[in-house]
């Protein structure tokens, strides 16, 4: 196996797929796409662009889905949740399919959307996504942040380096670019103190202002849902 660890979707070439795609958006697509399957969402399925989730989503029965968008870390008018993790209770998505739009992370699913296998990686939800990988053993695994508009972000990035941190111990050579380095010793300097981290970072600065700290503490825990975000179709994430 060789991981390659690319900060945003901006990055990633343009000419080849990987056999395998892990998307981190830790702030908070992912976080909530974990969630959300975890609490018995039928699916989530991201659009880059919110219009197109609205005449997507018009298609379902009312009472079968919730518009959940974001932009700015502020929910978009006209949905029925933000992007927040925390709304994802089994009482509210329970067998809904979640149409998911925000300002980053679903930019990311789009852009590795062909690729064999692609899954989705947050805090919550690494230590399933590093069991999964060791049991597929794809040859080449990206792992692509979502960043914040194009530029790099410290939360995905710190992910990446705990998902590659259990693999890079027990053989070096797993190493594909010098950012899978930089990814795991951010992760091994700040893994005790990820609130801490978080909130130095500029979009956990931008979350902090809108007053949703509970999100980063959560976003911020380890290994806490045994579910495996994995695309059936494009654009489309189901449990695994």
């Amino acid at each position: 196996m060789k991981f390659f660890v690319y900060h945003t979707p901006e990055l990633t070439p343009t000419d080849t797929t990987p056999d395998c795609a892990v998307v981190i958006d830790v702030l908070r697509a992912t976080t909530t796409i974990a969630t959300a399957l975890n609490s018995g969402a039928e699916a989530v399925q991201a659009f880059s662009d919110i219009n197109l989730l609205m005449n997507v989503s018009e298609q379902w029965d009312a009472n079968q889905r919730i518009r959940a968008g974001e932009r700015g870390g502020k929910q978009v008018e006209g949905c029925d949740m933000g992007n927040s993790p925390l709304l994802c209770t089994p009482e509210t998505v329970q067998g809904k399919r979640l149409f998911l739009s925000t300002t980053n992370g679903t930019r990311a699913l789009q852009a590795v959307e062909n690729a064999p296998l692609v899954v989705t990686a947050a805090q919550v939800n690494r230590h399933t996504v590093v069991e999964y990988l060791k049991t597929q053993k794809p040859e080449t695994v990206w792992l692509v942040g979502s960043g914040w508009e194009g530029s790099y972000s410290l939360e995905d990035t710190v992910c990446a380096g705990a998902v590659l941190q259990p693999f890079y111990q027990d053989n070096s050579d797993i190493v594909g670019n010098d950012e899978c380095l930089g990814a795991i010793s951010l992760y091994s300097q700040w893994q005790d103190r990820l609130v801490e981290l978080f909130t130095q970072a500029s979009h956990g600065k931008r979350l902090e202002r809108l007053a949703l700290h509970e999100d980063l503490e959560y976003c911020a825990k380890t290994d806490i849902l045994d579910v495996l975000p994995k695309q059936s179709e494009k654009g489309v994430l189901k449990a695994s």
